[in-house]
């Protein structure tokens, strides 16, 4: 009985000193100077104008300290996981047989990594204390918004009587609009793009709450297969992978020794004659029962299992299976690059393998293309890695500097490993049409590129101002989804055909003669 009472009591205590203490004291602060000096004189007046101050300084401390709240990020503020899952299970159960609307939405910001390896920590949490304060400028005051990872945010809202799916996607639109638009950073612009998975509550399979955001996650996955900037919402034929880590590293290796891992080609266009260039290898899983597996998530867990070398074996492979295939059915296909890992290039027999592999295809090594990622090539890399790449390029395979502008590698080690060609970061190319801090590091970068005698491949290219703004600056050759997605080999062949007949149709332009 007595524990009501002494809550009641401290509530009530509380109360008083938030009042006494609190800012709106100090609109009284002048006034009571005032009278201390009508009825006290001088040593009244400076002993109220100190110490009440004084007084309310030290008080509203402690009352700061007692209204910390738990469970909030202390970089944005915003409610923890277990908190945003303990409220998602309310409202779950508040809309049992309320006839109350509500959705979950999941937002992660694309290429995290790749923004911290470029710019640093400080950039990656100015992004998500932005993107957090733009989260909620969008949301009613009563939505609730939760940081659940270095990169993620979720957002329940507020059950209601109307939210079908066409809002949940609009709203989403405007989450996304806000969320990408430039970052000031260091005297320049950070450009960001973010994917978002949406979970309406009735769309819920099972019945229980705590499934509820597994929905949306599994929306988002879906998302970051498509690509950045992508919005997908939760259907029956979403996959929903409970414990989806749990077995990944054991189901990654098996995968990848079954053949389930397969490589699937992004074209690269030539911005002087439009043809199609090259294209990238890239790792695909699609799981029997999981759908798509982003690459996200299963080549951290190869990499734990010792098997990216394994991996890279097997992507050229599929590289010049691919080469051989677009030969026979007369397609122009120049060549096609392969991501080679930091573990297989110290392989001490990867020049010999390479080698032979060309020899059994019977391809020249011009056909295939070594892309090294920048962080590799510093002023002193792994003694066999420097060998490998030196020896790869003398055989006449094309070295491709990956992510460059990224890895600060020096002009030096770009001569040194005989490289032909850059890959401009797509972080430099978002948005390049259109923001002039953008445009000076691509003028330069092409401009370096120039004096160095290197062609150049714009990577992330999205739209077709940004793809006739970098042919307008010189940039030699562009991939991205504004080019063409990632597909599988059975699609290239139409592809490149449909690609080919397009620019047969298109009006020739001929030059003036003089």
């Amino acid at each position: 009985m007595n524990f009501p009472y002494s809550r009641l009591l401290q509530r009530v205590r509380d109360g008083i000193s938030q009042v006494v203490f609190g800012p709106p004291m100090l609109a009284f602060l002048p006034a009571l100077t005032l009278g201390a000096f009508w009825f006290g004189g001088e040593k009244a007046l400076v002993a109220v104008a100190l110490g009440l101050p004084l007084t309310f300084a030290l008080f509203s401390g402690f009352s700061r300290k007692r209204v910390v709240t738990p469970g909030r990020d202390g970089l944005t503020g915003l409610l923890l996981a277990s908190g945003f899952e303990t409220h998602t299970r309310d409202v779950f159960n508040r809309t049992e047989d309320s006839g109350l609307k509500s959705a979950l939405l999941v937002i992660e910001i694309d290429d995290f990594d790749e923004l911290i390896g470029a710019h640093g920590q400080d950039a990656g949490d100015i992004v998500m204390q932005r993107v957090g304060e733009r989260i909620r400028s969008v949301l009613r005051h009563r939505d609730t918004v939760a940081r659940l990872g270095r990169n993620r945010f979720a957002i329940c809202l507020t059950p209601i009587m109307q939210l079908d799916l066409e809002l949940c996607i609009q709203l989403a639109g405007r989450l996304q609009y806000r969320a990408e638009e430039p970052i000031p950073f260091g005297g320049t612009s950070l450009f960001v793009s973010c994917s978002i998975g949406i979970c309406q509550r009735h769309r819920v399979p099972r019945d229980a709450g705590s499934s509820w955001l597994e929905c949306a996650v599994a929306a988002l996955d879906e998302a970051l297969i498509v690509g950045p900037s992508s919005i997908r919402a939760f259907s029956s034929d979403t996959h929903v992978h409970l414990n989806r880590t749990d077995n990944l590293l054991e189901d990654a290796a098996s995968a990848l020794q079954n053949g389930m891992i397969q490589a699937w080609f992004q074209p690269q266009i030539c911005t002087d004659t439009g043809r199609v260039s090259g294209f990238e290898a890239l790792a695909r899983w699609c799981h029997p029962v999981k759908g798509m597996i982003p690459p996200s998530a299963f080549l951290p867990a190869l990499e734990q299992a010792g098997l990216l070398q394994k991996l890279s074996q097997v992507m050229v492979q599929q590289a010049l299976t691919a080469i051989k295939s677009w030969d026979a059915a007369g397609l122009k296909v120049p060549s096609v690059g392969v991501n080679f890992a930091t573990d297989e290039l110290r392989d001490p027999a990867l020049v010999n393998r390479i080698r032979w592999e060309l020899d059994r295809f019977g391809l020249t090594p011009d056909r295939l293309t070594v892309e090294v990622l920048e962080t590799v090539m510093t002023d002193q890399p792994d003694e066999v890695v420097a060998r490998n790449i030196t020896a790869l390029g003398e055989m006449g395979c094309h070295i491709d500097l990956d992510d460059f502008g990224t890895g600060h590698a020096s002009i030096a080690s770009v001569r040194r490993f005989r490289v032909s060609r850059i890959k401009i970061d797509r972080s430099f190319v978002t948005k390049a049409d259109h923001d002039p801090e953008q445009q000076k590091m691509i003028a330069a970068i092409l401009t370096m590129a120039e004096r160095l005698d290197l062609k150049t491949l714009a990577e992330g290219v999205e739209t077709a101002g940004e793809h006739a703004f970098l042919a307008q600056l010189g940039c030699d050759h562009v991939q991205g989804f504004g080019i063409g997605r990632p597909m599988p080999f059975d699609q290239t062949l139409d592809w490149v055909i449909n690609h080919e007949a397009k620019l047969q149709d298109a009006p020739a332009i001929g030059r003036q003669r003089h």
